[in-house]
């Protein structure tokens, strides 16, 4: 008699402040399992972080920006990117979509790139959407600093889908980040949007160089000039120790100074001014106000004035 993979669920305290009966992991938890590695806040210095699902089809990635945290995650095992089997990937896929639990978005992009295998003859896009169309409650989260979208423009069928781009100051990522270029994955986000797909963008990690308030404005400047996005989340530069450790460009340490529950960080003050800077450069300039912190504390949010009991943020809904 065939096994019946088992879903372990848990009653989770939430961060605003109610509880839900959710879904833990499934079976063994090697493919979906709840990012728990940041605890409810109890203090002003804890960080928010919602409590997300990650789908872990691959692990590793092949850019190679200076303060990945894949390369503390993967230093016994190296970053370079590892696909898993599909045929188990599908299995607990299928078994999650047809539990019964609350929506949820599940993250294809913490542990690897998102499009890693675009380019490949068995492209992972091809592959998980399907899957998601053919249900109406989850959404698949892809998560990329990639412009590999051709394979998204050919799907038709993508309700159930995101797409988030992470960005950064083109100064920044010309000096730090191993990817493509920030105009192109501009583009890239901005042919995915006009195809319907629903689009995120992540300006993170903003990093205080030389004029920084100059390059993050025309930034969001080069965005809205081709397409306004669904959402953005903010985050500052910040390095888990074994991030720091591992790193083989070490010259963006440089900017931390600041100890928390997710390893150092920029300063407060100068964090602030950052966000508080681009928040009202959204607000008062476009008339946006979607915007989230990423991996920030309690007393960051209040300061800019967010509730983070309300967040919506990259990973959730």
């Amino acid at each position: 008699m065939e096994q019946v993979m088992q879903i372990k669920k848990q009653v989770y305290p939430t961060i605003d402040g109610s509880k839900k009966s959710l879904v833990q992991r499934v079976g063994d938890g090697s493919i979906i399992c709840r990012f728990e590695k940041t605890p409810l806040p109890e203090k002003k210095t804890d960080v928010i972080c919602p409590h997300f699902l990650e789908l872990k089809w691959a692990n590793g990635c092949a850019y190679d920006c200076a303060w990945c945290f894949l390369q503390g995650t993967f230093r016994f095992t190296g970053k370079q990117p590892r696909q898993k089997d599909r045929f188990k990937v599908k299995e607990h896929v299928s078994t999650f979509l047809n539990n019964g639990s609350l929506p949820e978005v599940l993250n294809t992009g913490e542990l690897s790139d998102s499009l890693l295998s675009e380019n490949s003859h068995d492209p992972f896009s091809k592959f998980i959407i399907p899957l998601f169309e053919a249900q109406k409650k989850h959404k698949v989260l892809f998560l990329t600093k990639s412009n590999d979208v051709e394979n998204l423009l050919k799907i038709d069928e993508h309700r159930n889908v995101i797409v988030s781009f992470s960005m950064n100051a083109p100064a920044v990522s010309k000096k730090w980040e191993k990817a493509p270029q920030v105009e192109e994955r501009i583009e890239a986000a901005r042919k995915v949007s006009e195809a319907g797909y629903e689009t995120r963008i992540r300006i993170d990690p903003m990093v205080p160089v030389f004029e920084w308030d100059k390059h993050y404005t025309k930034l969001v400047n080069m965005i809205f000039e081709r397409f306004t996005p669904e959402r953005i989340t903010l985050g500052s530069l910040r390095g888990l120790q074994s991030t720091i450790n591992n790193s083989k460009d070490k010259t963006w340490v440089k900017f931390l100074s600041e100890k928390s529950n997710w390893g150092k960080k920029i300063d407060y003050e100068k964090r602030y001014e950052m966000y508080s800077l681009l928040i009202d450069y959204l607000k008062s300039n476009y008339g946006y106000s979607k915007v989230a912190l990423c991996k920030e504390t309690v007393e960051m949010w209040e300061k800019i004035g967010l509730d983070y009991r309300k967040i919506r943020c990259n990973c959730i809904f």
